[in-house]
């Protein structure tokens, strides 16, 4: 097995708002450095700093201005055994298998492979086990799915719930930032002074993918959880970070001094083995009764902690409250970035080392 000081990276599509946070995220990371980054044929061939629109609020890094934007094929990434795709899902639909065959494990964000049986669909402190679908994946490398935004700070707010007490139903109205519409997003005349109160897909995606995050797995797959969940998805004039407001029914009663220590108290294996883009708590309870909000809270952890308040009891289920996590740190980008680490710690990727944590 290959033991190079860090794990050599590709990123696809890299010059779109998911790919600018994961070229940021990456730069100086101990693990994994950036090798190769693809593009469309609109930009391959132009150096990085010509193609991307850089909307970050730290500058690019230095040496990635003059990389050259690959085509996004197996062939260009070749000594990539990591590969992060930041393809839309139109291109993610006929793009990452190939990579998979070819060798590559793919960490991916777009939808297409998201309810593949075989592909585990993932949140690194949620369902840190369903990586065991990679051994029944038929290519020589893999795919491991992100999954939507809103709904990995749903699941993050409610695992140590459906862990301590269960979870039968519950409904999420969420309040989702422009940034998750990516480039060149809404138009200032749409949004501002206004609520779009529908994003194509996100309603669907909330109610069916934690039902296989949640999951239990075996060697057979994934038996989906048993929870019921109505969804609705509104598109408002935030930057970034998404709200979820929430109202659950649990397996079994529970008081509010139970629930919140179980959030406060919440680790897993990300933080028992100090994965490098791990947050030390996972779950940040915030006392007062305005929080949390984006602009505040987004932030918390770089961005990669889920923060949660306004816990109270709910007079149609049991109780509700609300929950704020950023969606393209943590929603995207940084999440499977910490995916990606927990895969390498577990020697997940093909012929790599397991990398010594600190």
């Amino acid at each position: 097995m290959s033991t190079p000081s860090k794990i050599p990276v590709a990123v696809l599509g890299a010059t779109g708002t998911v790919g600018q946070r994961f070229i940021a995220l990456l730069d100086s990371h101990p693990w994994f450095e950036v090798a190769a980054v693809t593009a469309s044929q609109r930009s391959e061939g132009k150096a990085y700093r010509e193609a991307a629109s850089w909307i970050q609020a730290s500058p690019m890094p230095a040496e990635i201005r003059e990389r050259v934007l690959r085509p996004t094929v197996p062939e260009a990434v070749a000594g990539c055994p990591l590969v992060f795709s930041a393809l839309d899902a139109r291109a993610a639909d006929h793009l990452e298998a190939p990579f998979a065959e070819a060798g590559h494990l793919v960490v991916t964000n777009a939808r297409s492979h998201r309810l593949d049986p075989d592909v585990p669909l993932m949140v690194a402190e949620v369902n840190p086990d369903h990586l065991g679908l990679l051994d029944t994946q038929s290519w020589p490398g893999g795919i491991i799915a992100n999954p939507n935004c809103s709904t990995i700070g749903l699941v993050l707010a409610l695992k140590p719930l459906v862990q301590a007490f269960g979870v039968r139903r519950l409904h999420v109205v969420s309040l989702q930032a422009i940034s998750g519409a990516g480039l060149p997003g809404i138009s200032s005349y749409q949004i501002l002074d206004n609520l779009i109160p529908r994003i194509p897909g996100e309603e669907e995606k909330l109610e069916s993918e934690p039902r296989k995050i949640f999951g239990r797995f075996s060697e057979g797959g994934i038996e989906p959880y048993p929870i019921a969940v109505s969804a609705q998805c509104n598109r408002v004039p935030v930057v970034d970070g998404h709200t979820l407001c929430v109202s659950v029914e649990l397996g079994r009663k529970a008081s509010e001094e139970e629930i919140l220590k179980v959030w406060r108290e919440y680790r897993s294996e990300a933080q028992r083995l100090l994965l490098p883009s791990a947050p030390q708590r996972p779950i940040h309870v915030l006392e007062g009764d305005d929080h949390p909000q984006p602009r505040l809270h987004r932030d918390l952890e770089g961005g990669m902690a889920a923060s949660v308040g306004r816990l109270r009891s709910c007079p149609l289920l049991d109780y509700k409250f609300v929950t704020v996590s950023h969606n393209t740190v943590r929603g995207a980008a940084g999440g499977a970035l910490l995916l990606a680490e927990l895969a390498a710690a577990q020697g997940k990727i093909p012929g790599v080392a397991v990398p010594a944590t600190s």
